[in-house]
């Protein structure tokens, strides 16, 4: 059987789904909600992938390795954030942390 296309994007369609859905229905978990960011962030980087292979340009390659960068930034500040507020509060849960406000 041979991989054509639209298999990726299925794929990619349903892992990026699935943090959707991931995201909506836990809203109280803040570790949970940066994984599902981080799998949202996978599923369009196979997408790249995918239609960088199938159109034989390498910028959609290329472009994956700048998403991975910002999404290594982002957890690494938003992890550091969690520690933090996981030091000072006890819990990691979104309606008790209001720290953050203005």
């Amino acid at each position: 059987m041979t991989l054509t296309l639209g298999h990726f994007l299925a794929l990619g369609a349903m892992l990026f789904s699935l943090s959707v859905i991931g995201i909506f229905l836990n809203r109280r978990n803040l570790i949970v909600l940066l994984m599902a960011i981080e799998l949202m962030l996978l599923a369009v980087n196979m997408n790249f992938v995918a239609f960088s292979y199938y159109l034989g340009d390498m910028h959609g390659q290329i472009f994956v390795f700048f998403i991975l960068t910002v999404a290594a930034a982002e957890s690494a500040i938003g992890l550091a954030i969690l520690v933090l507020l996981f030091r000072n509060k006890s819990n990691l849960l979104v309606d008790e942390l209001n720290t953050l406000k203005g």
